[in-house]
C-alpha cells in the first residue's frame, strides 16, 4: 500500500454498465468485435473458441428453444454442470426471457440435491453429462411435477443442448416475439437463485437481482482497470456468485474466458493460455506455493540454497512498500532474476495479478507472491452481496495483508458496537430467501442492513479485516470466546499443515484436528531417514508427533492461554468436496466434520 493516510473510499463506478445481466453479451460485439472470442473450452485437448458474435446468436436461439418448452417469466431453470461455454449460454438465455437460472454444484451432497430440486422445482434443467445425470435422475423421476431434462454431452434418453437449439425454428417472427420477451425483464427482477453451501445447516435460497449482480460488476470491476486485450483463466465453479460476478465483469471490459479443464490442469493450462490475470480461493494459491516448494526441496547444492534464500528473503517483503529499503530491493532484484522469474514462466509470463476470495488467505502469501512481482489482491463478500463488497485495489495502489481493503462505492458499511458483527447496505443486497421470509427478516433488519455474521473491524489506514464468524466463535468452559478461523488461518502458514479444525465448545481448552501436508511431511521425514510407508502409519511415528508438537508449541505463542492448542490429532487423509467435508468454494464444513470424527475429539477431552 503506497499510501498510509487519507486513502479515498473507493473509486468512480463505471458509467454505462447495463441494466440487465444479458444485455452484456450485444455490448460485447459491439463494443469489442463480432469476431472476438468471448469464451473457450478444451476439446479433445484443443481450445475450441467461441466468437462473440456466434455466441450470442446460439444464445438467442436457446431463449427460443426455451419459450417453445413453455418456459415463461418466473418460473426457474437448473443448470448442474462444471464450468463451459454452455453452461453461460444457459445462464444467459434463461435470464433473456425473465426466467431464473438455479446453479447446482455438480459435487453437492445428495442431500443437497434432493432440498434444491424439491426447493426451487425447475421446469426444466441441464445436466452436463452421464456422471451427473446418474446423481440427479433418481431425485426428477419423483418429482411431483417432472421437469423437461437436456443434457450438454450425449446421454442415452437425452435431448443434447445442441439437439433443442437445432429444433428451433428462427424467423423474423420468433425473434420479434424473444425481443418482446426481453423487452419486459427489469432490472429488479430475480435473475438467479443460488443456494447457498450449508456448511451449518440446510442451504438458503438466495434471491440475486439483474439490479444486485449489475451493482456489483459496476463498482467492483474499476479496483481492476484492465485492457479488453487480457485474457483470463476460469476454474472457481460459476455455480458460485463469486465466479460468475467475475465472469460478468471480464464481459462488461471485453476480456476473453479460458476454461481449464479440471482442477489438476490448472497450471498446465495457465502455461497454455498465458492469462495477465485470474481469480481464486486461498486453497488453491496454497496447493500451488507447496507445489513450487516441493520443485525446490528436489533441487541440490548451490542451487538449492538459492532457492530457498530466495524465499526466505521474500518473507521479509513489506507488500504496502514502506520498508523494503535500499538494500533488501537489491538483494530481491536478483531473487527474482535467479528464482522468481521462472515461478513467473509457469504462470504463463504474463500474470499481472491474481485475485482472491471466498476464504481469508493467508498474509504470508500475500507477501510472497508481491516480491514475486504476484500481486494478490483480497476481497470480501457474501453469496447475499452478489458478492463482493470490499477489496484490496490495484486503482488505489492498496494492497495490505490480512486485509480486505476499502468498502466498494456501492455498499454502507456498519460494524455493530456490541457483537463486532459487520452489516451492510446497499444495492448488492440480496432480494431475500427464496419461500423463506423468516429467514430473510433475520437477514436484513428494518433498516435495510444486511448481518453478515462475520466480525471485522478497520485498522488504522481504514481497511477492514476479517476477525471471525459469529456462528463459528464458540465459548470455554470458562466463558471465553474462541475464533476457530483466526486460529486456523495461523497454523495454516506452517508448511506442515494443510487443513484444520479447532474445536472446544464448553471445554476447558482448545483443540484441534489436522491435516498434514503429507508432500512437505514425505520430504521431512526423509531428511530425517523416518520410512514412509502410509499417510495412516506415518502419523502415528513418534517423531512426527514430536514435530507436530513442535509447530503446534511455535504457533501457540501468537496467542493467549485460552486459545493456544493444548491437544490435537492428526488425520491421514485430505478433507474433500466428494466426501462432504468442504465446501465447493474449499471451506470446511465443521458440522460434517465434528460429526465424523466425534470420537477423535472426544477422545482429546477425555480426563
Amino acid at each position: 500500500m503506497k499510501k498510509k493516510a487519507n486513502i479515498p473510499a473507493t473509486v468512480r463506478p463505471y458509467p454505462d454498465i447495463p441494466l440487465r445481466t444479458f444485455d452484456l453479451l450485444p455490448r460485447f460485439v459491439e463494443k469489442y468485435g463480432k469476431k472476438k472470442t468471448m469464451f473457450a473450452c478444451k476439446v479433445d485437448g484443443d481450445w475450441k473458441k467461441f466468437k462473440s458474435r456466434d455466441f450470442l446468436k446460439m444464445t438467442d436461439t436457446l431463449s427460443q428453444g426455451l419459450l417453445g418448452l413453455g418456459v415463461q417469466k418466473g418460473d426457474r431453470v437448473a443448470v448442474v454442470s462444471n464450468n463451459c461455454p454452455q453452461w453461460n449460454m444457459v445462464d444467459f438465455a434463461v435470464q433473456q426471457i425473465g426466467a431464473i437460472l438455479v446453479p447446482i454444484y455438480p459435487t453437492a451432497r445428495q442431500s443437497d440435491y434432493e432440498h434444491i430440486m424439491n426447493h426451487a422445482e425447475p421446469k426444466v434443467v441441464f445436466v452436463e453429462g452421464s456422471l451427473i445425470h446418474g446423481k440427479v435422475k433418481g431425485l426428477i423421476e419423483k418429482m411431483a411435477v417432472r421437469p423437461k431434462e437436456f443434457s450438454f454431452n450425449p446421454v442415452e434418453g437425452l435431448m443434447t443442448l445442441r439437439g433443442l437449439m437445432v429444433s428451433v425454428k428462427v424467423d423474423k417472427k420468433s425473434l420479434a416475439a424473444l425481443q418482446e420477451h426481453k423487452d419486459e425483464v427489469d432490472e429488479e427482477d430475480v435473475a438467479t437463485i443460488i443456494y447457498t453451501s450449508g456448511t451449518l445447516g440446510t442451504p438458503k435460497g438466495v434471491m440475486l437481482t439483474h439490479r444486485n449482480l449489475m451493482s456489483c460488476v459496476a463498482h467492483y470491476g474499476p479496483h481492476y482497470p484492465v485492457p479488453s486485450s487480457h485474457k483470463v483463466v476460469s476454474f472457481l465453479p460459476l455455480s458460485h456468485i463469486y465466479e460468475r460476478s467475475v465472469l460478468y465483469t471480464h464481459l462488461y471490459l471485453g476480456n476473453s474466458t479460458y476454461y481449464v479443464e479440471n482442477f489438476g490442469t490448472i497450471m498446465r493450462d495457465i502455461a497454455d493460455v498465458k492469462p495477465e490475470h485470474f481469480t481464486t480461493v486461498p486453497r488453491v494459491i496454497e496447493k500451488v506455493y507447496n507445489g513450487i516448494q516441493r520443485k525446490g526441496d528436489k533441487m541440490t547444492g548451490m542451487k538449492k540454497r538459492i532457492f530457498h534464500w530466495a524465499f526466505q528473503l521474500a518473507e521479509r517483503y513489506d507488500e504496502t512498500e514502506s520498508k523494503n529499503n535500499k538494500a533488501y530491493r537489491f538483494k530481491l532484484y536478483w531473487a527474482n532474476r535467479l528464482v522468481f522469474k521462472d515461478v513467473r514462466k509457469a504462470f504463463g509470463g504474463r500474470l499481472e495479478f491474481i485475485i482472491s476470495g471466498g476464504a481469508s488467505l493467508q498474509p504470508r502469501l500475500v507477501r510472497l507472491f508481491a516480491a514475486m512481482n504476484i500481486p494478490i489482491i483480497e476481497g470480501y463478500g457474501l453469496t447475499e452481496t452478489s458478492p463482493v463488497i470490499a477489496t484490496n485495489s490495484l486503482a488505489l495502489g492498496i494492497i495490505k495483508a490480512g486485509t480486505v481493503g476499502v468498502p466498494c462505492g456501492s455498499v454502507k458499511f456498519k460494524i455493530d458496537p456490541e457483537s463486532g458483527e459487520i452489516l451492510v447496505k446497499g444495492s448488492p443486497v440480496m432480494k431475500g430467501y427464496y419461500k423463506d421470509e423468516e429467514q430473510t427478516r433475520i437477514a436484513i433488519d428494518e433498516e435495510g442492513y444486511f448481518h453478515t455474521g462475520d466480525i471485522g473491524e478497520f485498522d488504522a489506514d481504514g481497511l477492514l479485516k476479517i476477525t471471525g464468524r459469529m456462528k463459528e466463535i464458540f465459548k470455554d468452559s470458562m466463558g471465553k470466546y474462541i475464533s476457530p478461523a483466526l486460529i486456523e488461518g495461523k497454523f495454516t502458514e506452517s508448511p506442515f499443515i494443510s487443513s484444520m479444525m479447532v474445536v472446544g465448545e464448553n471445554q476447558k481448552f482448545a483443540a484441534a484436528l489436522i491435516v498434514p501436508n503429507f508432500d512437505h511431511l514425505k520430504n521431512w521425514c526423509e531428511e530425517n531417514h523416518i520410512t514412509f510407508t502410509t499417510n495412516a502409519e506415518v502419523i502415528q511415528n513418534k517423531a512426527v508427533i514430536d514435530r507436530y508438537r513442535k509447530e503446534v508449541d511455535g504457533y501457540n505463542k501468537f496467542f493467549g492461554d485460552y486459545e493456544k492448542i493444548k491437544r490435537f490429532e492428526l488425520l491421514d487423509h485430505e478433507w474433500t468436496i466428494e466426501d462432504g467435508e468442504m465446501t465447493p468454494s474449499l471451506k470446511i464444513r465443521r458440522k460434517a466434520i465434528a460429526e465424523r470424527y466425534q470420537d477423535l475429539i472426544d477422545g482429546m477431552f477425555a480426563e
